[in-house]
């Protein structure tokens, strides 16, 4: 039985394993979308494939996503086909992440000869072939290259087959690879720090060590869940969909200490890329949960089993094969805001307003006039929601914790020409305390040939903006605008030498009366240039 201090201490060195694997990760990493913002994930687990720590910085639905790959490893290949060495691999839709660009690694962990855990990675490569991702895909087929469930390291051999496979199917095949060995250092690192920490606590393996760090976890959680009256709680949200906007409706059941959450009535999904497999949806929706019932307990598996989540199979929230998900989260990062707004019914202090998210990003490919490809993502976050206590951060990114893209990193990397990056006018508050104002981005092509354009762009109307709470009023939508003209945030564009895109993300709801709002917090609107 470990004891409290022991306990701590081991945490405490996971935690700093798993963070120095990270930062080697991001220093190795060739694209800027891991080294610039924060698109990936570094998970321990144990040799069942639960997670046991994570790194602090990994993305919320990656860790709830990974430790589910690393158990579809194991089923694909039990102990017995496995030695050290191995590292596994896919970016399989309905088994990891939801998209296809998310490429999930692991690596299994031997002790003398036996399986005692496991190393996880998962990152978001620069481009995964196909079309230049966006949400008018009509199917998985047409949005890139699919790794199914094998080896891409045998006894830590690379597999050339599937190296050159990719190579042959992506624009940037450098940049792509040299993520992938990004993460097998990630990886490594880990291996071996876990090894060290067996043998300097003289651990055998890792069970014991798991169980007692996720059951404290579980006990935390199912605590901060029995102090919520038993019921249902309700609540919906409108996306801008495609031709039409996506309903998502939730029925969020507390009973004693575990809670269901079902998504029936939901629409059903599309043929396009916004649907959502059941995997990030469980894994958003419990993040919602933990954030705000348990937000300082331990990220781990033990965390998560009071929470049953539930979508109806063939709808938007539980997709079948072969629908599009490269845009996944347009609509899955509607669900910690939901979850948040049906427990805002019982604990109205411990909630935000709706936030300027989800997430958006610009995604451009082409041909330099020297005849090699360029394949870019940049990320751009809107306002957040405000709060009970205070405003809501101008331009921060939730539920994703995804920093937007530096100007300096834009124009390194891409034929583009930065001529503004700045907070929008906020206008009036809308609220007792304001929801944090979005952004607004000037880009010009500099492009010589002609480059294709995409946006993951949500909230751009107006029953879709940032929902407000206990009084407050909506955010402000977002928009695209192409040399002038408005364009539809969910279709590929083609863009030349000269041509201008404007973004304006969306700005967070707010929070009370706007009509309560005090005279020293209007002066200071004033002060920082949001009112005259």
């Amino acid at each position: 039985m470990l004891n409290g201090i022991t306990l701590e201490l081991l945490w405490r060195r996971l935690i700093s394993m798993v963070d120095e694997a990270a930062a080697s990760l991001v220093r190795t990493s060739f694209s800027s979308i891991v080294r610039e913002s924060n698109d990936f994930a570094c998970v321990v687990t144990d040799a069942r494939g639960h997670s046991i720590a994570q790194a602090s910085n990994s993305i919320p639905s990656f860790i709830g996503t990974a430790p589910r790959t690393i158990r579809a490893f194991l089923e694909a290949y039990p102990e017995s086909q496995l030695q050290e060495g191995d590292v596994l691999i896919t970016n399989d839709v309905w088994l990891g992440t939801g998209h296809l660009p998310d490429i999930t690694v692991g690596k299994p962990i031997f002790k003398d000869g036996k399986l005692v855990a496991w190393a996880g990675s998962v990152a978001h490569a620069p481009d995964i072939g196909g079309r230049v991702r966006s949400a008018d895909a009509t199917s998985v087929f047409e949005e890139g290259l699919q790794i199914p469930v094998m080896k891409v390291l045998r006894a830590g051999v690379m597999d050339e087959t599937l190296e050159r496979i990719i190579r042959k199917n992506v624009r940037v095949p450098d940049q792509v690879m040299g993520d992938l060995y990004a993460q097998f250092t990630g990886l490594a690192l880990m291996e071996r720090q876990t090894l060290s920490l067996m043998q300097e606590y003289g651990l055998e393996d890792l069970q014991e060590l798991s169980l007692e760090l996720r059951s404290r976890s579980e006990t935390a959680m199912r605590n901060a869940i029995r102090a919520l009256p038993d019921g249902t709680y309700h609540a919906e949200a409108i996306s801008d969909g495609i031709d039409a906007p996506i309903r998502l409706k939730m029925a969020l059941t507390v009973k004693g200490d575990e809670i269901l959450i079902d998504y029936a009535g939901s629409d059903a999904q599309v043929q396009k890329s916004i649907n959502v497999c059941l995997a990030y949806t469980t894994a958003y929706t419990s993040y919602g949960v933990k954030a705000v019932l348990c937000p300082d307990v331990p990220n781990n598996d033990g965390a998560l089993a009071p929470l049953t989540v539930a979508a109806p199979l063939g709808s938007i929230l539980n997709s079948m094969p072969p629908a599009a998900g490269g845009a996944r989260a347009l609509i899955g990062h509607f669900l910690p805001a939901m979850v948040v707004n049906a427990l805002a019914q019982v604990v109205p202090d411990k909630v935000i307003a709706g936030v300027g998210s989800p997430l958006w990003c610009i995604n451009m490919a082409g041909t330099r006039a020297d005849g090699r490809g360029f394949a870019n993502l940049f990320f751009l976050n809107g306002g957040y929601g405000a709060s009970a206590k205070a405003d809501g951060i101008d331009v921060l990114s939730w539920p994703s914790n995804i920093s937007s893209t530096p100007v300096e990193i834009i124009e390194q990397v891409a034929p583009l020409k930065v001529h503004y990056r700045r907070f929008r006018d906020i206008g009036k508050p809308n609220g007792l305390h304001r929801g944090g104002t979005g952004q607004e981005l000037m880009l010009e092509s500099l492009s010589e040939n002609p480059a294709t354009m995409s946006f993951m762009a949500e909230r751009t109307r107006p029953e879709s903006a940032s929902p407000g709470l206990a009084g407050g009023e909506s955010g402000a939508p977002g928009e695209i605008l192409i040399d002038g003209k408005k364009i539809s945030p969910k279709a590929q564009q083609l863009v030349k030498l000269g041509t201008r895109v404007l973004l304006r993300t969306p700005g967070g709801g707010g929070y009370g009366a706007p009509g309560a709002r005090s005279r020293e917090l209007l002066e200071q609107d004033r002060v920082r240039g949001y009112s005259k």
